[in-house]
């Protein structure tokens, strides 16, 4: 099986391995089944300052999407969805922020891998997160199977900060004031390993109608956004 066509930047020496093979031979006895093959997804935050974003004290959105399906229906998520198999993950992060709010033609930055074997119910679904800032207005149209999109007021506060055991909880809120809905989650953070080389593991404590763990994505992102521009 010869999933790229193009093989040739795969020889590497051009020996044969310890059963004889070349690469072509290789590859063609290669089954990919012969293991469990886990499933890889896109999900964008995408941040909304009415005005050039300059400090961290001015007010921002977030947009999120209605889930029309299962797992999750009826709870507010990230855009996002499936890469395909011929497809980067950069352009399947963009696809999918057009398929299911319009957006398109916005520049994305790739924050995370959240790979947890439990995060969802169908499959070992491992997404990778991307940042998207906007300044100024944008329309949405929710589409594909998001029931609606919408923009939420943020509200991101810091209840816990024990700098010995190496600890931070938050509390995010996120509103949108027209149909009166809000949703959010308390997120704790735990940072382990070396200061230069600092591990950050972040796990829901509570959540209010945030699908999966889409409340870690989204504290993730807003705070490499406040530590930007608090040292700007």
């Amino acid at each position: 099986m010869r999933f790229v066509e193009d093989i040739s930047r795969f020889y590497g020496t051009g020996e044969r391995n310890k059963a004889g093979q070349t690469l072509e031979e290789y590859l063609d006895g290669y089954d990919p089944r012969q293991f469990d093959l886990p499933s890889n997804t896109t999900d964008i935050i995408v941040v909304r300052c009415r005005e050039e974003l300059k400090t961290w004290d001015q007010e921002l959105e977030v947009l999120l999407i209605k889930r029309a399906n299962h797992p999750g229906i009826g709870f507010w998520a990230t855009p996002g969805g499936f890469v395909e198999m011929r497809e980067h993950m950069d352009e399947g992060a963009a696809r999918e922020l057009e398929e299911e709010t319009g957006i398109k033609n916005l520049p994305l930055m790739q924050m995370a891998t959240w790979g947890d074997f439990d995060r969802d119910p169908r499959w070992r679904v491992i997404t990778t997160s991307y940042l998207a800032l906007v300044e100024g207005d944008l329309a949405v149209q929710a589409g594909d199977d998001a029931a609606d999109a919408l923009w939420f007021k943020v509200r991101l506060d810091q209840v816990l900060n024990d700098q010995e055991q190496r600890k931070e909880l938050w509390n995010l809120t996120l509103v949108n004031e027209e149909k009166n809905i809000q949703v959010g989650a308390k997120v704790a953070i735990e940072r382990s390993g070396h200061k230069l080389l600092e591990k950050k593991q972040y796990r829901i404590m509570e959540n209010e109608d945030l699908a999966a763990d889409h409340g870690c994505l989204i504290t993730q992102a807003l705070l490499y956004l406040k530590g930007k521009l608090e040292n700007i």
